[in-house]
């Protein structure tokens, strides 16, 4: 099986890459990384496809007490996805749900401006948006970034992971455009166990990684085409 694995992220990003091709050098079209770990296999894809590059985060909205629950998830740009039958079924009232979400965007906004490091974010009003991380177990960060970015009103959503359960894959064609899954393992049981090096990317590295994708970003005259819409 070790043949199947992935070296390391970038590796994972450049195989999916050539599954992508088909949208390199597109001006309407432009990558988003959850982070940290989809830094690495976007900056990849981003590189091979000379494609703009961002990072998209989301932080999950735990329920008071039993915070692995998960009632919802606020993503980049401050948009909101709520899980109403868990809010309806455990009768979690609107107060505590704005509390957590306050207290987690601004988390999700220290770490943003954190990677960003002053740079805007890209606008993805009528773009192709491929939201790309390093694998999926149960799929609902992604699904969360997912109904975020369809928020804001891109032209097409394009998933695209280096492994998946099948599951969790087949799940994303009903909210995705487009869905990529390079490897779907009957039994997945980690994502990390299909990479022979899983270690975890540090700040500093998903910085620099953004800092060197600015090279992938459209020129300065087109500035006016990518500034974050009004919030």
């Amino acid at each position: 099986m070790d043949w199947l694995r992935f070296a390391d992220r970038f590796d994972a990003g450049r195989r999916l890459a050539a599954r992508l091709k088909h949208y390199a050098g597109r001006p309407d079209v432009l990558v988003l990384a959850l982070p940290r770990g989809g830094v690495a296999v976007g900056y990849e894809v981003a590189r091979a496809l000379r494609l703009p590059l961002d990072v998209f985060l989301v932080r999950k909205l735990g329920v008071p007490g039993h915070e692995e629950l998960a009632m919802g998830a606020v993503a980049s740009g401050g948009m909101r996805v709520l899980n109403e039958d868990v809010i309806s079924m455990l009768h979690i009232p609107p107060a505590v749900i704005e509390r957590v979400a306050t207290a987690e965007l601004r988390e999700l906004e220290r770490r943003e401006a954190l990677y960003r490091a002053g740079r805007p974010p890209l606008n993805l009003a009528g773009r192709t948006v491929i939201l790309v991380d390093d694998g999926l177990a149960t799929g609902s960060t992604m699904r969360a970034a997912v109904l975020a970015a369809r928020q804001q009103q891109p032209a097409a959503v394009v998933m695209a992971v280096p492994v998946a359960a099948p599951e969790v894959c087949a799940a994303f064609r009903n909210l995705a455009d487009e869905v990529v899954c390079l490897e779907t393992p009957p039994v997945l049981y980690a994502v990390g166990m299909w990479y022979r090096d899983f270690r975890q990317l540090t700040d500093a590295e998903v910085r620099d990684l953004l800092a060197r994708a600015e090279q992938f970003r459209p020129p300065t005259t087109d500035q006016e085409q990518i500034r974050p819409s009004p919030m």
